[in-house]
């Protein structure tokens, strides 16, 4: 408990400051919390690293008397409590011990420069590049700036020129990048692990990075067909509009994918919004936690002062025998200067108080959405819902995960379990049941025709191979970068054989995609993540919910064997405890796979 307590107040510091330096309105405030936040984590890791706090931790686990006594929980937190001290090299003699201190600050320092450098754009003499294609981008003087991909510009020049500008390799990023793998592998192996990924994927479901490549060759396996279809499909759309260079590149695959989907289904942004206002969202959300897990959202009032900008909700969680629960605070609105990424950040963890109170979880969920107009409220693309809906996935977590520390609460859990609530929540936004309760024209009051709600689900399916494959690609490569080392060729090379190995597209010459993933520096190592908590999201949708997404038991289950537990139980025994079975790498590439061909009328058929 002392530990945890402990935790608790680093963690209320960490956690705002990292919030307060990526969202933060005024400049002054984001560079204060960025000092904050390199001034705890300096506390973190010398904690870390403190004999004194680690032999009594220690003498505690080698009690069994006192260990057999502890509830499954503490024993978990308390294990990973040494586990923390373990990575840092607690068992090290002291020159080493400050070696790994030393290594750890010079990563967190790496990790922001190439965080920067990842998202720096690129210049270029204007007059290189063809006169009608200009003005695509910000020129300023002779130079013109190259700030992303353009991966949506309808013309493929366009989307060239960008690709192979912004991607051409930048010396200093390629310098940083190779020392921070360095670095990662130094300190994996100085606390006694044979690679930064053996290290980086204890206590996660996938257990070892042998599990994880064996988890994406296998899918890589079962989708190599459907993704050379995709491509040829790609490649026929590519022939029709550009006949003369007709040449499927890695440029082409964003592009051409959103071309078909569009032309065979209809389904423009424009033709949804008005259905999608945010108010009829929530409402929608609303209404499916009541239905299953008997939760509510009140909208709560603010004293001054507690806002960092004026358009920011605060929602109290409300249980109906439990009473509240935590408070989510809603940062929809785009502004300037905030990052467009959409993220839940937990401001402070849930944990039983010394005092026998239970202390709420806050949490701030942050999206970019446009403001509403003197004419119309604000309206959600049917990406915009999706995503409104995955957050709010994390945020349950948040608010259910109700341990009894909490060092462990809500979605403190592996990354490859963390994502799973988040991605059901867009099984349940996909489904017409669901949808029907909420999408109502703002305007009319009409509901969304069924026929769209399916033209939307089966336009997800187009090129859904390739997009998948491009993951799988993704997710390989950061295997590769924490894996054995010294790297065996330049990292560069490494992108180029797992290009054409794992995607299929060519590698073109003098590009270096590498350098702008910035996900290298939040999942290390852990990439595939992604993939893996979509599998379990998607076993347990087919499972649990797809009969009735409304049922009220299956909810309560779902709360108790998979929410309650944050991540103070193993992963694979929460799955478990719902799927009831252990599932194979098999049946994870099964569950990835057969969402491919769902046909997404079954899943109406009750609503008839």
């Amino acid at each position: 408990m002392i530990f945890d307590q402990l935790s608790d107040a680093l963690c209320r510091v960490a956690d705002l400051a990292d919030f307060v330096k990526i969202a933060h309105p005024d400049f002054a405030f984001r560079e204060a919390a960025e000092e904050a936040c390199r001034n705890i984590g300096t506390v973190v890791e010398k904690l870390n690293t403190n004999i004194e706090l680690c032999q009594s931790l220690k003498q505690l686990l080698a009690n069994k008397e006192v260990m057999d006594s502890l509830d499954p929980e503490t024993r978990q937190v308390a294990e990973l409590f040494m586990f923390d001290f373990e990575i840092s090299g607690i068992h090290l003699d002291e020159e080493k011990r400050k070696r790994a201190v030393d290594l750890n600050v010079k990563i967190l320092d790496l990790c922001n420069q190439f965080l920067i450098g990842a998202h720096l754009p690129n210049k270029i003499d204007k007059h290189i590049l063809p006169e009608h294609i200009r003005y695509n981008f910000s020129v300023e003087g002779n130079y013109i700036q190259i700030t992303g991909l353009h991966a949506d510009c309808s013309d493929d020049l366009v989307r060239e020129a960008a690709y192979k500008i912004f991607l051409y390799p930048n010396a200093e990023q390629l310098r940083c990048l190779e020392e921070l793998l360095t670095s990662r592998n130094h300190l994996a192996q100085l606390v006694g692990y044979n690679t930064f990924a053996h290290r980086a994927l204890q206590g996660t479901m996938a257990r070892t990075p042998e599990k994880v490549m064996q988890f994406l060759e296998t899918l890589s396996d079962r989708l190599f067909q459907r993704t050379l279809k995709d491509f040829e499909i790609m490649k026929g759309m590519k022939m029709k509009l550009n006949p003369q260079n007709s040449k499927l590149m890695p440029w082409d695959h964003p592009y051409y994918s959103g071309v078909l989907r569009a032309e065979r289904y209809n389904i423009e942004p424009s033709l949804y919004c008005p259905f999608f206002s945010l108010g009829a969202c929530m409402e929608g959300l609303n209404f499916l936690f009541n239905q299953l897990l008997g939760i509510s959202l009140y909208a709560e009032q603010t004293e001054k002062g507690e806002l960092w900008c004026e358009d920011v909700r605060k929602l109290a969680v409300v249980h109906e025998n439990e009473g509240l629960l935590g408070y989510i605070y809603c940062d929809f609105f785009q502004r300037a200067d905030k990052p467009h990424q959409d993220c839940h950040f937990t401001i402070r963890g849930g944990r039983l108080r010394e005092d026998g109170e239970y202390q709420l979880p806050v949490v701030v969920l942050m999206l970019s959405l446009p403001h509403s107009t003197r004419s119309s409220p604000t309206l959600l693309t049917p990406g915009m819902m999706e995503n409104l809906f995955h957050e709010m996935g994390h945020a349950m977590h948040s608010m259910l995960g109700r341990t009894r520390y909490q060092h462990v609460t809500g979605t403190r859990c592996p990354t490859d379990f963390a994502e799973v609530p988040s991605i059901l929540m867009e099984y349940f936004a996909s489904d017409y049941r669901v949808v029907n309760q909420f999408a109502r024209h703002y305007q009319t009051g009409q509901s969304l025709p069924k026929s769209m709600v399916s033209r939307l689900c089966e336009s997800k399916k187009i090129c859904a191979a390739a997009d998948m494959q491009l993951q799988v690609f993704y997710a390989v490569l950061d295997q590769l970068y924490h894996g054995e080392h010294p790297l065996k060729r330049s990292t560069t090379d490494i992108l180029k054989e797992t290009q054409e190995k794992f995607y299929g597209l060519p590698y073109v010459p003098n590009t270096a995609w590498q350098l702008r993933f910035s996900h290298l520096v939040g999942y290390g190592a852990k990439y595939y993540s992604y993939l893996m908590s979509r599998a379990i999201a998607s076993m347990v949708w087919k499972q649990c919910f797809v009969q009735n997404p409304f049922d009220r038991a299956m909810g309560e289950r779902y709360r108790k064997e998979m929410l309650a537990h944050g991540g103070g139980k193993e992963p694979m025994l929460m799955v478990q405890g719902m799927l009831q079975k252990s599932p194979s790498v098999e049946d994870f590439v099964d569950a990835l796979v057969s969402d491919l061909d769902q046909d997404f009328e079954t899943f109406f058929m009750d609503s008839e």
